[in-house]
């Protein structure tokens, strides 16, 4: 069975361990600017919230990805293939979270792949805001509601 992230917000403590073991491991360098996840931090309301790609069953991104460098792998992740993305940017405009991020010096696109399955983030968030369990139909339906808050936060379209 595949594998999910799930966002509890409420756990967050905006400590942004997430970000910088992302960047490494991506990048070999910890520069949360080139993570493929982000924490927003909302002072008002004293809460931080990790910002993930949601893995969306219609994902918005890969729809509009003139190249097809976007598409789920065989455990539905959407992953994307670096020899056939163009740099466009169509998919940082599609995603309806506003997660997928591009890189300035390789123009290209950075977007979470869980990690080929074996999610960092998940391991080193010291209070489980970030866990990668198994994608059985109660953990879907928290992923679904934790998305459903995020869309009415932000006003956008369905996952």
């Amino acid at each position: 069975m595949s594998k999910v992230l799930m966002i509890s917000p409420e756990k967050c403590l905006g400590c942004r361990s997430c970000e910088l073991i992302c960047s490494f491991h991506r990048e070999g360098a910890f520069n949360p600017k080139q993570a493929a996840l982000s924490v927003l931090t909302f002072e008002e309301a004293a809460i931080s919230v990790p910002v993930m790609c949601m893995q969306c069953e219609e994902a918005a991104c890969s729809k509009v990805c003139p190249s097809e460098a976007l598409s789920k792998n065989a455990s539905g992740t959407v992953v994307v293939d670096e020899n056939k993305c163009i740099g466009c940017k169509f998919c940082i405009s599609a995603c309806p979270f506003g997660n997928v991020n591009y890189h300035p010096v390789e123009r290209k696109i950075i977007k979470c792949d869980l990690c080929g399955g074996d999610s960092n983030c998940a391991k080193v968030c010291p209070t489980g805001a970030i866990e990668f369990k198994e994608a059985n139909v109660a953990n879907l339906r928290k992923k679904k509601a934790v998305a459903d808050k995020f869309k009415e936060v932000f006003g956008e379209a369905s996952v």
